[in-house]
Order: C-alpha cells, then sequence, then structure tokens
C-alpha cells in the first residue's frame, strides 16, 4: 500500500503529517484551513514551503489586518559581553525595524541566543501593540519555538522567562513559527541579523 504524507500549510500546526487523523487534528474547525494529500514527502514539503517563504512584498501585501510577520534574530559581542537583537516587523500598517543592546548578567551566557530570545519577544509584543492576533515567527535557532511550545524545557533563567512570557500572552496572539536557514540569503532574516550587530557596533 502506497504512503501518503498530509501537509498543512494553515492550520494549528503547520508541518508534514504521517496519516490523516494527525493532519484532521490540526485543520478541522479552523478557519481558511490548507492542507493536501501528497504521495511523497519532498512534495509535501514543497506545498508548504510554496507561500510560506517570504522573500518579496506580494506575499507581505496579501495579509490581513489581524496578522502581523517578524523575522528575528541575535548577536553577542564577546569581548564586551553584550547581546543585542534585531527584529523586522511588516503589518497592514507598513514596516517597522526594532533593535536594542542589553548586558543583563543573567542572560549573558545564553550569548547570542538571549538576543533571539529578546527579539522574539519584542516581535510578540509590539504585534499585540498594533492590535494583531496572529504573529508569522520567523527565527533560524530551533529553542525560539521549542521552548515556547514547551518541546524543550526550560531549565535557565532565560529560557524560563521566554517560556512566561510566551505563556502569558499566546492566548491572545497566534504566534506561528516558521523556522529559517541562518545565513542562507533569507533578505529579511539577514536584515535582522543586520540590525543585531549594528545595536552592538559589530
Amino acid at each position: 500500500m502506497a504512503k501518503n504524507y498530509y501537509a498543512v500549510k494553515n492550520g494549528r500546526q503547520i508541518g508534514v503529517f504521517n496519516t490523516w487523523k494527525e493532519c484532521e487534528e490540526q485543520v478541522k474547525g479552523y478557519p481558511n484551513a490548507a492542507y493536501k494529500k501528497f504521495s511523497s514527502y519532498e512534495e509535501a514539503l514543497e506545498f508548504i514551503k510554496g507561500d510560506s517563504d517570504i522573500q518579496g512584498d506580494k506575499d507581505i501585501d496579501d495579509l490581513k489586518e489581524n496578522e502581523a510577520i517578524a523575522y528575528v534574530d541575535g548577536s553577542y559581542d564577546n569581548e564586551s559581553k553584550i547581546y543585542g537583537y534585531g527584529v523586522v516587523l511588516f503589518s497592514k500598517d507598513g514596516k517597522f525595524t526594532f533593535s536594542e543592546r542589553d548586558d543583563d548578567p543573567k542572560l549573558v551566557e545564553m550569548r547570542n541566543v538571549a538576543g533571539e530570545i529578546k527579539g522574539s519577544m519584542v516581535a510578540m509584543e509590539e504585534a499585540l501593540k498594533r492590535g494583531k492576533d496572529t504573529l508569522f515567527l520567523y527565527y533560524d535557532y530551533m529553542g525560539i519555538e521549542k521552548w515556547a511550545t514547551g518541546e524543550w524545557k526550560a531549565n535557565k533563567y532565560g529560557t524560563k522567562m521566554y517560556r512566561a512570557y510566551y505563556d502569558s500572552i499566546k492566548d491572545k496572539l497566534n504566534v506561528r513559527f516558521i523556522k529559517v536557514k541562518a545565513h542562507a540569503g533569507n533578505k529579511y532574516n539577514e536584515e535582522a541579523d543586520k540590525l543585531a550587530k549594528e545595536a552592538l557596533d559589530i
């Protein structure tokens, strides 16, 4: 019997699932759900990546009033022991950028990941400030999603703080975590990285 793969592009969780039951759990009753059955994993992945890898203005122009897109990145300066973050945020209101440096001694040990965490929190906060209820959060460090969703245990001060913040806003903001490959030419991921470095003067 041929193996099928179920790709969910818009649902409670985006991804490729092995059974219809798993797929159905993500899309049943979900507004504007987008999903499809494929005979190969590669095709299923391509279906998801097709529209979600936002590289130009077209997809950004398709944003709804309640949605925002953010690209986040972090950086760390070994000499000064300071970390920084960069955020590129899009909504119907336009494009916004945020960056800052910090040296919280409880976070410094996490180096550039501290910046990634702070940037992600700023992105969520800014989306809420603008009255959005859905945020497509593009990140390149897996912990940004895994700590928030509880897949990774939050052991350190920084990860516990991040998890607590996410838990406090997740009922108001539907954060759709989307992994991008670091330094792979993704326009806005590179811009977020540049902002994080500029915050540190590096």
